[in-house]
């Protein structure tokens, strides 16, 4: 029988994902109180954009991902050995925000109000729901391949579609050869 990493095992109380070599991330995160900030397509178009810029910029490959109104799915794994997945997602939902915040403001939308928050003396907009949402490891191809399928049924659970291939806004009819996505993915390689 194996030792546990002692290491490992004391990080993984204090922090529900570790920044690993080699292990893929399935990633979760909601807009600010769940509101459906990604039902707009140019909004969705942002969080595309943005992505795929992330992706270049810190070096990760992306097996798949989900836009749903009110949140995303994202399952990526870094090349770079010392990588951070803090860096990871702040270059992911930043543009987003900013983008977002700036359309809003330029039109003096209501939305305004319903995404800014007062903490003490500092007032702030929110468009993603605060912290780092779900992060959750993966080093097995069985789990990867589960995980996967999990993110791309999202709008067939929901009822927007009824084949995950049909919805524009996922990685499932690239994953199956069926057409390009906004995004481009990698297929995994076994772990």
């Amino acid at each position: 029988m194996k030792e546990p990493n002692i290491q490992y095992s004391k990080l993984r109380r204090h922090r529900r994902a570790l920044d690993l070599p080699g292990h893929a991330h399935e990633l979760t995160f909601s807009c600010y109180r769940r509101y459906p900030l990604l039902s707009r397509d140019r909004t969705r178009l942002w969080f595309c954009d943005s992505l795929s810029g992330a992706a270049k910029k810190w070096d990760f490959a992306i097996f798949a991902w989900v836009i749903m109104p009110e949140h995303v799915h994202v399952v990526l794994r870094p090349r770079r050995p010392d990588y951070r997945m803090a860096h990871i997602l702040r270059a992911i939902k930043l543009p987003v925000s900013r983008r977002a915040m700036r359309y809003l403001t330029d039109r003096d939308s209501p939305w305004l109000d319903r995404l800014t928050r007062i903490r003490g003396s500092r007032t702030e907009r929110l468009f993603w729901q605060f912290g780092g949402g779900y992060d959750r490891n993966i080093d097995n191809p069985e789990t990867l391949a589960r995980s996967i399928e999990y993110i791309h049924s999202n709008p067939v659970r929901r009822g927007l579609v009824e084949s995950a291939s049909d919805w524009y806004w996922s990685s499932a009819a690239d994953y199956y050869r069926m057409r390009k996505a906004p995004v481009p993915i990698e297929m995994p390689q076994s772990q």
